[in-house]
Formats: C-alpha cells, structure tokens, sequence
C-alpha cells in the first residue's frame, strides 16, 4: 500500500508541477482549489448522476429550461 501511495503522491506532484509553469505562484492555489472541489463533488455525486440526468430530460421533454 505504501509503494502505491508514493506512485500516486508522485503522479499528483509531477501534474503539480506541469500547471505551475502556466499558472503564477500566488494564482496556483486559485485554481487547484477549485478543481480538486469539483473533483471530490463528482465524487461523491457519482450514484446519482443517472437519476439527475434522467430528470433534466425529462424536465427538458415538458419544455420546463434549467
């Protein structure tokens, strides 16, 4: 489990370090903040997608706009 944490503590880092050289350092925590949220929200929203898509059709099928 170890060498499985550092691969993947190593994977992150190096994109890390990919988005610093577009990103200035004070506006680096600006945007990984944001995405890393987004990510943890689809996450954790994944068993429900379906349902929640299936209702936008047919909210979107009753002419009713989002």
């Amino acid at each position: 489990m170890a060498a499985n944490f550092t691969e993947l503590a190593s994977f992150t880092w190096s994109i890390a370090d990919l988005l610093r050289g577009d990103y200035r350092q004070s506006d680096y925590g600006k945007v990984i903040l944001p995405f890393t949220l987004l990510r943890r929200m689809d996450c954790v929203l994944e068993a429900t997608k379906p349902a929640v898509l299936k209702e936008v059709e047919a909210r979107e099928d009753q002419g009713i706009e989002q």
